[in-house]
């Protein structure tokens, strides 16, 4: 694998690299790196400010000197006029203030006043600030400009101002620094490119723009560290605590500036050298539309593909390949939260297993799932019945797994189970990779599902497992990316009475139906949750179940009410 190492001598170019975020991001990377840096903005750089705000560092006196200052000077001040002002003192003072953090840092920084969609502007002074620093090695592209509206009400020029900063800036920046001398290029993108956004249809664009030439130069110049890093939403002064809090009832995650900066270090290690692309942010979810009254269907159709699917080589039954009962609930789920943006799954109902899907030569060409609203409350809920099914080559309708799914503006706050107990009773002392061998609870689940930990304790009425669940990445996720609701984790939190009825009746079981399934928070990955199984009933083919999926302190993720297996006689 190719190797790129920052050297106190390699050069970076940042656009936008002086202030806000990027300037952040500049000073961390000299923090692990100190090298050089030419940092690229379009506001001026004064090398005094006026006497009257020398030593004035509070926004409201600030304001009111400039105000006297106009007022001695004859002027009438205006909002305007203060602002205008003011905003030209804090942005020198930001700009001098990143030059000066660098340079404390042991790296070396110079500021250039320029429009990087002024390619004449931007080539005259690069070639003179490369005289000083040497050859430039690296470039970080983190210019640009909003302009957000509605697409209706957008005009040419609003377009040109956010397209321009990021593509036509970036094509200039390559225009004076060729490609095949480079050693990193990172572009600063958006979910918004990734995921979409409303009144943003020009960042999109633009952003994914970006994202598309991350792959191409990577393909084109493979020993280079290229990157695109499709942003989220960071804690900067722009997201006020208001803004924080319709983030929060929207699941939209904030990214700390400290946590940020790190990650961009991180993404420029050779350990992601080939990643020409990495979405660090959640998707911009927009609030719910207002529900009409019409019931409407919906038919999405999809192509189920082994070679697309890795994980369910982790999932086997008679050396087949067999699609998680967790992934088909959660397939139809998502489905249904992509098509009412600003809705999130609640509850599930009367979950079904009709006719699992089997990878092997009765896969059907296509999967189609159907989509039949059944109510819209004013409490704005929407309860819609779902049923994926397919045809063999005759012509045959199967019918494979059925739900009555429940979407909701406002996710319920998470109850607490009162009946934690986490006290380890020793009946079962086998840990971790003991549940999944022959001698252990014989479970089938290879990794991508694994694992039990231990079970605490176990009883005729119930059992406490301790769970861990390491996230996969998106390649192994295939077809089934991770969203709300995770149906890998969720498939390890049923390992729980698989083991117990290998435990007291030497059986197995495979999924058949929940009647009711509710999530209040994300399942954790990488740390350590807790599933609660409680047993109401045995007869000599199924058993009847509730899961509840909590953390220590007692607080529900996520619990399964009557969920009922089939008892499968393990020899």
């Amino acid at each position: 694998m190719p190797t790129t190492q920052i050297r106190p001598s390699s050069v970076f170019l940042v656009s936008g690299g002086a202030k806000g975020i990027t300037a952040k991001c500049a000073i961390k990377l000299a923090e692990h790196h100190p090298c050089k840096f030419i940092l690229l903005g379009r506001s001026a750089l004064a090398e005094s400010e006026p006497d009257f705000a020398q030593d004035c560092f509070d926004d409201t006196t600030l304001k009111k000197r400039i105000m006297e200052n106009l007022i001695s000077q004859g002027e009438k001040p205006t909002p305007m006029s203060v602002q205008k002002i003011f905003n030209r003192i804090t942005s020198n003072r930001e700009i001098k203030e990143t030059l000066s953090s660098i340079k404390q840092l042991g790296g070396d920084a110079e500021y250039i006043s320029v429009d990087v969609t002024d390619a004449a502007a931007l080539q005259e002074k690069l070639a003179a600030a490369v005289e000083r620093t040497g050859k430039i090695t690296g470039i970080i592209h983190g210019a640009g400009n909003l302009a957000d509206k509605l697409i209706e009400k957008k005009t040419e020029q609003d377009f040109e101002t956010v397209y321009a900063a990021k593509v036509k800036g970036l094509e200039n920046l390559l225009a004076c620094v060729h490609t095949n001398q480079l050693e990193y290029l990172v572009l600063f993108s958006s979910v918004t490119g990734f995921y979409g956004n409303i009144g943003q249809t020009d960042y999109a664009i633009a952003n994914e723009i970006l994202n598309k030439t991350a792959h191409l130069v990577k393909q084109r110049y493979p020993s280079c560290h290229v990157v695109a890093i499709n942003w989220g939403a960071w804690d900067s002064g722009m997201v006020t605590p208001e803004l924080k809090k319709i983030f929060a009832e929207r699941k939209i995650d904030i990214i700390p500036i400290d946590v940020g900066t790190e990650m961009l270090v991180n993404e420029l290690d050779n350990a992601y050298h080939d990643t020409a692309q990495v979405v660090i942010g959640s998707p911009l979810v927009p609030p719910g539309a207002e529900l009409d009254k019409e019931l409407r269907s919906h038919r999405i159709r999809r192509q189920l593909k082994l070679e697309e699917n890795p994980f369910v080589h982790d999932h086997t039954i008679a050396g087949y390949a067999v699609l998680p009962a967790t992934c088909a609930h959660a397939w139809m789920i998502n489905t249904c939260e992509q098509l009412y943006p600003g809705y999130t799954f609640i509850r599930s109902q009367d979950f079904r297993v009709l006719k699992g899907i089997t990878f092997n030569e009765s896969l059907a060409s296509e999967h189609i799932v159907d989509l039949q609203e059944i109510s819209k409350t004013e409490s704005q809920e929407i309860e819609i019945q779902a049923k994926i099914w397919s045809k063999n080559p005759e012509g045959k309708i199967h019918y494979h797994f059925s739900a009555t799914i429940t979407l909701g503006r406002k996710i319920p706050d998470s109850p607490i189970y009162d009946a934690v107990n986490l006290q380890p009773d020793n009946i079962i002392t086998g840990t971790g990779q003991y549940f999944y061998q022959p001698d252990g609870a014989k479970l089938f689940h290879g990794p991508n599902f694994q694992e039990v930990k231990r079970v605490l304790n176990i009883n005729h009425e119930k059992l406490t497992t301790e769970c861990v669940w390491q996230k996969i990445d998106d390649k192994q996720q295939g077809q089934f990316q991770l969203q709300w609701v995770n149906p890998y984790v969720l498939d390890l939190c049923t390992h729980a009475i698989w083991i117990w009825l290998q435990h007291f009746h030497s059986s197995g079981c495979l999924p058949g139906q929940v009647g009711k399934y509710e999530q209040f928070a994300e399942i954790p990955s990488n740390e350590i949750f807790y599933v609660s199984c409680e047993v109401k009933a045995k007869t000599a083919s199924s058993v009847t179940f509730d899961l509840i999926m909590h953390n220590r302190e007692g607080k529900v993720f996520a619990r399964i009410i009557d969920g009922k297996a089939v008892i499968w006689a393990m020899k």
